[in-house]
């Protein structure tokens, strides 16, 4: 793909990786959760994947989509597991997709993941802070003790892994598709437009007022 948009090739290959994902994310349910409610998502590997080969666009739409059928098929956790979803898997693809896609190397590609997974951990220490009170029915304080303890080293193991897995599976996946023709042979390149950098804003803006109404602030 030269460009991000939304050609036939594009759609398809997107709607590949949210299968994909969504499997995944079927095969996480099988893991035990960490401290009774963190558990860990393979379906972060697709997302960043597909953000590498498509641009970081296709990560926030694989993200979401995927994240929504979770949320009404196989999820207990409703619009805030949707919510925190979305944030975590973006926050680690979309940075790692943007510098691969500046850097399109084996290194663009492991700074890209490093520097999603410091992303992921950050935005995750925030967010739990922010959320968990609301899911877990506790005060703020537990879960702010919690925060170096659980919240980060989970994020850093899960986003490391992650990582391994993405390195390991991202060129037999994009050989398969260029065999089937639905990417082409040389480096993608994506151009940057106000169109697709508004669409990610305004996803962004949906999702916190969606905690925000969860929350009762609005």
């Amino acid at each position: 793909m030269t460009k991000t948009k939304f050609s036939t090739r594009y759609v398809a290959v997107c709607g590949m990786f949210i299968a994909i994902a969504y499997v995944l994310t079927l095969v996480g349910q099988l893991v035990p959760n960490v401290a009774g409610f963190l558990s860990y998502d393979p379906k972060d590997v697709a997302v960043v994947i597909v953000g590498f080969i498509m641009g970081p666009m296709a990560s926030v739409l694989v993200s979401v989509v995927t994240s929504l059928l979770e949320m009404v098929s196989v999820s207990s956790t409703g619009p805030i597991g949707f919510l925190m979803n979305v944030l975590s898997t973006c926050a680690f693809a979309v940075p790692a997709a943007i510098l691969y896609r500046k850097m399109h190397s084996q290194k663009g590609a492991v700074l890209g993941l490093v520097a999603g997974i410091v992303c992921m951990a950050v935005c995750m220490i925030l967010w739990n802070y922010i959320v968990t009170p609301l899911y877990m029915g506790v005060p703020r304080e537990v879960v702010a003790g919690m925060l170096a303890s659980v919240f980060l080293p989970f994020n850093l193991i899960k986003g490391a892994l992650n990582a391994v897995l993405t390195m390991l599976l991202y060129k037999p996946v994009v050989g398969s598709l260029r065999a089937a023709k639905l990417i082409e042979a040389g480096p993608a390149k994506t151009e940057y437009k106000a169109a697709n950098i508004i669409v990610l804003l305004v996803v962004f803006a949906v999702l916190i007022a969606l905690f925000m109404k969860l929350a009762g602030v609005i």
